[in-house]
């Protein structure tokens, strides 16, 4: 557990909190997912910020300290999945096109996912109904040429490089030049307004949040905002889906539909984000500001507003505006060599779970939270910002010769929790909460919905209780 504690002092330095905040932290139960890296430390370390954050909003608005504690292994089972359901399944997380491909030199791994990411990867290598097809036509390319040619088609790939030679990418160098969490204050007048009293309880009540994120970082960081109150309203385009992840990822949110290429769907957006106090954002660096949402506009829209976003490859360098999922991270920065190095295969072996996506999204809520508490205190506006590589050198920083645990104890009846979620899908329980913070227990008021499923405007009424 001391590789837990030393992950979250540096983790909550980078936020700026007070130095001794960690140190309220209790960590509990034994055991660890079987990884290269200290991936249950990264769970534990990464909620416990988050809860940390919570704590210190409580603190501002005039409550004592609370006993926070944080289970590993839930920690651990969260990063996979919380939900199980009851006579239904949750589609496939993955496109059958997806995967780790031998090229001849290496190894590439290809995202196709979405539809236009596996067209593009279709234009460079032909189309094939199964990864036996693929995996001929990826054999006759050099890892670098087809990963270039795949990226500049609008595609998604990712050549395997070792830590070494990601540590001296013209990229590599860039992210290891940037802080884990870009912090930067802007004056906006006044302090944070909530839309009642202060419940110490369900602290983020009355706050607006506007979801404008995908997959698994930034849901994982506005599904941690709505459990402790925050009103979470996320857009996505009228053609976007992710149905492996939405049961998972749409808990205690409500979600809308824009087109922002439409004027009337930009009023709408414009009139959305004018009533937020916090924009969380996952788009591409450039993303926003092609659709004139930059973060200038959106500090003159709103002055006030707490803005808190990630990208994959990082804010600076040549691959600032790259597209990027955790599975690529993995492979570009060495940790997928790291594992097959560490396994004694010959094949990439990345981290057992999506690592880097949850422990960033519990770093942008932290952030998310942090603003809020700066905002009630009178401080200036925050922005924020972070990204999968960077979130990737946090782990890699680590090295791989830490002290191996022994493995968790398998997941029991008793690890779920009493409440019954009825989603459009069919019911299902969440496995527990992993973060227990003293007087403020974790509650969503909705249950998992369908992206597309709920009118694009702020709640007027509470939802039921």
């Amino acid at each position: 557990m001391d590789v837990t504690q030393a992950l979250l002092d540096s983790i909550w330095n980078s936020l700026g909190g007070k130095a001794d905040a960690p140190r309220q932290v209790q960590f509990t139960s034994q055991g660890a997912l079987p990884s290269a890296f200290p991936v249950t430390d990264l769970a534990a370390s990464t909620m416990a910020a988050a809860g940390l954050a919570v704590d210190e909003l409580r603190q501002a608005a005039g409550f004592g300290p609370a006993l926070l504690a944080v289970d590993r292994r839930l920690a651990s089972f969260w990063l996979a999945s919380s939900l199980r359901p009851r006579g239904w399944q949750v589609p496939p997380l993955w496109d059958p096109i997806a995967g780790n491909y031998a090229t001849r030199d290496g190894w590439i791994r290809l995202h196709t996912n979405a539809p236009h990411h596996r067209a593009a990867a279709e234009r460079v290598l032909g189309s094939h109904g199964d990864r036996a097809g693929m995996a001929a036509s990826v054999a006759a390319w050099d890892a670098l040429a087809l990963e270039t040619a795949i990226v500049q088609a609008g595609g998604c790939a990712a050549q395997m490089r070792s830590a070494k030679e990601w540590s001296i990418h013209p990229q590599g160098l860039a992210v290891a030049a940037e802080p884990l969490m870009h912090m930067q204050e802007h004056a906006a007048s006044g302090r944070a307004k909530f839309a009642a009293a202060f419940d110490p309880a369900r602290p983020l009540c009355g706050l607006k949040v506007l979801d404008l994120t995908r997959v698994l970082a930034g849901p994982a960081a506005t599904r941690f905002l709505a459990a402790y109150g925050a009103q979470v309203l996320r857009i996505d385009p009228p053609s976007w889906d992710e149905p492996g992840v939405v049961p998972e990822m749409t808990l205690g949110k409500r979600c809308a539909r824009l087109d922002l290429h439409k004027p009337q769907d930009r009023a709408v957006f414009e009139q959305l984000l004018s009533g937020a106090d916090i924009i969380l954002h996952g788009y591409r660096s450039d993303a926003l500001e092609h659709l004139g949402y930059g973060a200038d506009w959106r500090r003159a829209r709103n002055p006030g507003l707490i803005d808190v976003s990630l990208d994959a490859y990082g804010w600076s360098g040549p691959w600032a505006t790259r597209r990027g999922f955790d599975s690529l991270v993995q492979m570009s920065s060495g940790i997928a060599h790291a594992g097959m190095l560490w396994r004694q295969v010959e094949t990439p072996f990345p981290l057992p779970v999506q690592a880097l996506d949850y422990a960033a999204g519990y770093l942008l809520a932290a952030a998310a939270v942090r603003g809020v508490a700066m905002r009630l205190n009178g401080v200036g506006a925050l922005r924020a910002r972070t990204s999968l590589a960077r979130t990737a050198k946090l782990l890699l920083d680590q090295g791989t010769d830490y002290r191996q645990e022994p493995a968790l104890a398998r997941e029991s009846a008793e690890d779920l929790a009493e409440t019954l979620e009825r989603t459009p899908w069919g019911e299902a329980r969440r496995i527990i909460w992993p973060i227990a913070l003293q007087g403020c227990p974790a509650r969503w008021q909705h249950p998992a919905c369908a992206l597309g499923s709920a009118p694009a405007r702020w709640e007027t009424e509470a939802p039921p209780g």
